[in-house]
Order: structure tokens, then sequence, then C-alpha cells
């Protein structure tokens, strides 16, 4: 790997005015390609200090081996020339959104004598209809076949309507009446594009004539009594209703929007789209990236709407609206680009109320289960977690198979119900039934570190009451045994096998060992920097516990942290070992703030209805289902609390007044900006 000090540019030698930067590496390929507002502030930031980039911008800036740069006018230009350039390059180490296909859409070629209905992909051509995008295939095909028994247009190729007419013999659609045929005459030329131009008013929105006026056919030949008949189009008009049941209208008929979703981790980011056309859904599409830098959620969608909108994008491809969940800083650039592209207007916004906020969210939500699927296929694949076990293995140089994994997390609200938990992973897969919950007290709530020592302590002298005699347990004998303090890193892990231990507990083997932990872990994460990891491996070394290896994952740059070192590991961020480490580490969290939140919750109910005078558990109980939460009873005005069965206005007042007082007293820390109770 090239030393980016080997080609960082002199200083001054790089302009302030905005403009395009081209990392290319040894074989003078381009593997990055950026834009910026002041070029000489941007390509800085590579080359201050790249040893603390994200792993993969490090990653690009060690295997480049050169940076040039191009100046423009404008930030609308440096939009465009950054857009040709990864189109043009491909380059590696960018987000790429496309894949390899371009929607597909319903077309009806209205330019030719008899007009074709297709499923097509690609340029746009003259004279043809299109309706969609539609997204998978397989959607707008059924659609197809679904309106062929009422629209019987042509859809064969070039090819085979020639044959056709040669021989005087229709294809297999013309003989089950999904197709009238024209090739060999039953219809003529003018009725057959009436009828293709029939469907692109179906398609265009205009449903309700063709339904209603089928509707009075029906009746006609039931009047007739032509039951037949009348059987065949009750059939038509199920098969019409059926096409909108699979795109009800969730927006107004004149609404063209594509509405994008967005979800994102450290690593990825899940993007789902709505094709909104007439006011339905036409469509869906999704991409799982893996992210490049740092990067914003304005960002992303900038790059999003590059790549999406600018492959061969044509004017009706474009919507008239664009709905993002964050707008990026150039959004004005950004419009002024797709207007270009579209040939009109087009504007980008955030959703704020109605029906398209509720739509919003909705996408959001298929970017989460996105997201979920992607990364439970990813844990399911086995070759994929015996990959990811053993590349973990070789990074933190662990001489033996991980086979457990063991993850602990602390959760409180500013030192208050402190809890922990410890999920567990054998061969690379979530163990639920040996997942256990800690609650915290005392001395050892004082801060994350005296937390961390107390949980691991605690486990591992269940571990070995359980395997060893249960008078070997010092420290759980001795409850003022003290805690030792925050950030002292003296001891260190070393090598023991599971199920022996050294110090006084060796000589005190009994019985067979019990169950309940009786496997030990291979590998103890926690989740924090060199702190809390100092700390879970002071707690198995005072219990003389050295084959259990321990490292911390910290949250803000997911470094890997090892006891008595002063470095912390550094994995690829695109590495099966790093994405399983996240897996368990958040799987510890949710765990934890679940917990939390449980405790919380008894706790705040407790501390607001116990000390009220005359007001028992039943009356407690009644309160809490009649209301529903603890804040919900203190908003209760008293006529609203003598709705409660057994509440009088006596007590409806003490109640009134104990809860006011208290909750001006105990009320929890919120953040400001989005109004949530803070949480660790």
């Amino acid at each position: 790997m090239a030393d980016p000090a080997t080609y960082r540019p002199r200083a001054g030698e790089i302009p302030t005015e905005p403009g395009v930067y081209r990392f290319r590496d040894e074989h003078r390929r381009v593997i990055y390609v950026g834009k910026a507002k002041n070029l000489r502030s941007r390509l800085n930031s590579y080359f201050a200090n790249p040893r603390q980039l994200m792993a993969k911008t490090r990653t690009m800036v060690f295997t480049a081996t050169s940076v040039e740069w191009t100046v423009v006018g404008t930030e609308l230009e440096a939009l465009q020339l950054e857009y040709t350039w990864i189109k043009e390059f491909s380059p590696r180490f960018n987000i790429m959104f496309r894949d390899d296909k371009s929607y597909p859409y319903l077309a009806v070629t209205m330019g030719e004598k008899y007009p074709r209905a297709q499923v097509m992909r690609g340029d746009r051509r003259k004279d043809t209809r299109y309706f969609g995008p539609f997204y998978p295939a397989k959607a707008i095909r059924e659609t197809l076949d679904t309106l062929l028994r009422v629209f019987p247009v042509r859809t064969c190729s070039a090819g085979v309507f020639k044959r056709a007419e040669r021989t005087g013999r229709p294809c297999l659609l013309g003989y089950i009446d999904k197709c009238s045929a024209p090739c060999v005459g039953r219809i003529s030329a003018e009725d057959h594009k009436a009828l293709a131009a029939e469907l692109c008013a179906f398609m265009a929105g205009d449903s309700k004539r063709f339904i209603q006026d089928l509707e009075r056919r029906m009746k006609d030949a039931v009047a007739n009594l032509d039951y037949e008949s009348a059987a065949r189009i009750r059939d038509d008009i199920a098969a019409l209703r059926k096409v909108f049941e699979r795109n009800s209208v969730v927006l107004s008929e004149d609404t063209d929007a594509d509405i994008f979703g967005l979800v994102q981790d450290e690593l990825e980011a899940s993007v789902q789209v709505f094709h909104v056309r007439g006011g339905r859904i036409r469509g869906q599409r999704g991409w799982v990236v893996e992210k490049v830098e740092d990067t914003d959620t304005g960002q992303i969608v900038e790059h999003l709407l590059q790549q999406v909108y600018g492959e061969g994008a044509m004017s009706d491809r474009i919507p008239r609206k664009v709905l993002v969940p964050v707008l990026p800083d150039n959004t004005e650039e950004l419009q002024v680009w797709l207007r270009g592209l579209r040939g009109s207007k087009v504007k980008i916004s955030v959703p704020q109320r109605g029906d398209k906020k509720t739509l919003m969210e909705t996408v959001t939500r298929n970017a989460e289960d996105a997201m979920r699927l992607h990364k439970s296929r990813r844990a399911g694949d086995l070759t994929t977690r015996s990959a990811a076990l053993s590349e973990l293995q070789e990074a933190l140089e662990i001489p033996v198979p991980l086979l457990r994994i063991e993850c602990y997390d602390i959760s409180h609200v500013q030192g208050t119900n402190v809890v922990a938990s410890m999920v567990v992973a054998e061969d690379g897969l979530m163990k639920k039934s040996d997942y256990r919950r800690f609650s915290i007290t005392g001395e050892a709530a004082r801060d994350d570190t005296a937390s961390m020592y107390d949980v691991v302590s605690r486990r591992f002298r269940h571990y070995l009451a359980e395997n060893f005699d249960p008078a070997a347990a010092v420290p759980d004998a001795d409850p003022d045994r003290p805690v030792p303090a925050a950030g002292d890193g003296s001891a260190q892990a070393g090598q023991v096998h599971a199920g022996q231990a050294s110090g006084p507990v060796a000589d005190t083997l009994t019985a067979a060992p019990r169950a309940k932990f009786a496997y030990p872990p291979n590998l103890v994460v926690v989740d924090g920097g060199r702190p809390q990891v100092a700390a879970a491996s002071r707690a198995l070394a005072d219990l003389g516990i050295s084959d259990v290896y321990v490292v911390g994952l910290a949250k803000r740059l997911e470094e890997v942290w090892v006891p008595d070192s002063e470095f912390p590991v550094i994995l690829p961020r695109s590495s099966e070992a790093l994405f399983l480490l996240q897996r368990i580490r958040d799987e510890a969290h949710r765990f934890a703030i679940t917990f939390h939140r449980q405790k919380r919750g008894k706790s705040m109910t407790a501390s607001a209805l116990d000390g009220i005078p005359g007001l028992g558990p039943a009356k407690q109980k009644a309160l809490i289902k009649h209301f529903g939460s603890v804040r919900k009873l203190r908003q209760a005005d008293i006529e609203a609390l003598m709705e409660v069965p057994g509440i009088g206005p006596a007590m409806a007042a003490v109640i009134h007044t104990s809860l006011a007082e208290a909750g001006a007293e105990t009320a929890p820390a919120v953040n400001m900006a989005t109004g949530e109770i803070i949480e660790s």
C-alpha cells in the first residue's frame, strides 16, 4: 500500500474554489470521485491524519497513489461533473446505488399500424406510451395478462406477427381470446388501434368508465337471459378490479412522485423507493449499500438522486415531485439538474403531514425491513458465519476457536435504574435461551466501568460456583467487598483451559458441574472502549480466570479494543468479523434497553403511587389500567380520576395533588431536541 505522504499535494497547490477530485491507484485507475465547495479544505481532510479516517476511506487513501482535481465555476457544474465521472469510471470506493437493469414499464407502441403491448426497459422510443415504472417485472407481466381479457391487443413480436399473416393462423393467444388477432384479419387496423387506445386510457387512470360500461352490458345480458355472456362480462369486471386492487390509490389521482425512505447504521444504508403515478403505487425498488465515508443522510440522498435519475433519464421517467427524508445541502442545484434532465420543473421536498408523510413512514419501514433481512441473511449463512469467526479469531490473535461469545452492555438514565445485559452467540448464531439480565445497585452503579466490573464478576462467580464448590465463590460471600476504581487497567488476561481456574478456587474441585453456567465463553465482548475492557479484564483476573479473552467494541468509530493495548484493532468496514461483532453488540444493547425500560416503568409507577395515603395496590392497578401510563395519569384532572372505579372526589383530589408535587420533583432528563428520555 502507498503512503499518502508520498503523493500529498504541497501546501498552497490545491485551490480553494469548488471542484471535483479523483483518486487514482498505481495502475492509473480512478478509484474514488468526489466534489467539494472548497477543494483545499476537503482534500486536506484526507491527508491531515489518515489513520483516523473511517476504515474504508483509510483503505482508499492508502490504495491510491495520486490525486488530481478540476476546478469548476459553480456547485451545479461540480454536481454534473461528479456524476459524469462516476458514470464513466465506476470507482470501486464510491457509493453505488444502481444495478444492471433499468425499471420495467408497460409500453404500448401507438406509432405502429397494429399497436403492441409489452413490458419494456431501457430508453424511450418515439410514439410509444409508457406506464410505470413497475417492480418487480413479474407484477406488470401478471397485470398485462389480466388486462388482455378485456383489452385483447397484440403482444407478439414482429416475427411472430408476420408468420401468422403468411400462414393465416393466429398464435395461441388468438385462440384463447387474449388477442384480437389482427394478423389474420379478425379486427381492422383502425379498431385495433382504438382498442389499444382504450388500454392506454385505462392504465392512465380512467378505470371507472370501463367498469361502469361493463356493468351496464352485464345487466343487459341478464335482462336478455344471455347468462353465458353475463358470466363472461362478470369475469372481465373482476379482472379489471383485480388490477386496481394491486395498485390502490394512496395519494390524490393527479400525484406523480417518487418517495424515498432511508435507514442507516455505521456501515451500511438501506434505501427503498415507491413510484407513485396517478396517485397509485406503480412500483417499488430498494438497495442496501455499503457506506464509504462518514456521510450524513443529506449526502446519501444527494448520491442516491444522482445515480437513480442520472442513468439515461428522459423527461417522463423523472416525476414532478421527489419526496426524501432529509433535504441535501445543495437541494437547489439538484432541482436545477433534474429539471434539465426532465425538461420541466422538479421539486425535492420533505413531507411534513398528511398522506404523503404517512406513505413516507411506510417506505421507511420497508427500508428497515430490508436492512434487517440483509443482515439476517448474512448472519444465517453458514459459510459467512464460519468466515466471520475465523477472521475475528485471526484478527485478535486468539489461539482457540470462538465457539461461544458473550457480550455485555450497561443501560441507565443518568445513573438511575442501572441494568446490564448478557447475550450469547454460539457458532455465530444468537442463543436466546442463555441471555441474562442484571440489576446493579449500590457502589457498583456509580459509573459504567464499576458496573461492568460488577456484572462480569457476578456472571463468572456463578460459573465458578456451579462448576466447583459453592464455597469457592468467596466474592459472593463478602457483600462489602469494594469495587476497584474505574480505569485501573493493571490486570490482564492469560490462558487457562475452560473448566479450570487458578488460585484458591483450583483446590476446591468437587462434584460434576451443573448446566446453568457450565459452558464458559471463549470471548467476552463489552460495549465500550479501554475503560470498560480494563474493568472486565480485571474482574476475570481477580477471580483467577485467565482463559477467557476480552475485547471492547467502541460505538463511535467501531474500534476493537483489547486489554493493555494503546491502540485499537481496526477491522475493515466490510469485514464479516466486524458485522458479527456489531450484530452481537446491537443485540446486547437492545436487550439491555428493553430491561431498563421495564424496570424504569415499574419504578416510576411505584414511586409515583406508593406514597399516596389511602391508595392501595388494587386502586393503583385500576388507575394504571384505566390511563395506561403514569404520564397520562399525571395529566388527568380530578373529574377524569373519578371515572376510575373506587376513586371518589376526596381520593381523586389527593391523587391529583400528590402526583403534581411528585412530578415536579422527579421529572426525568429529556433530550430537548427530540423529546425523548435520555438513556445510555
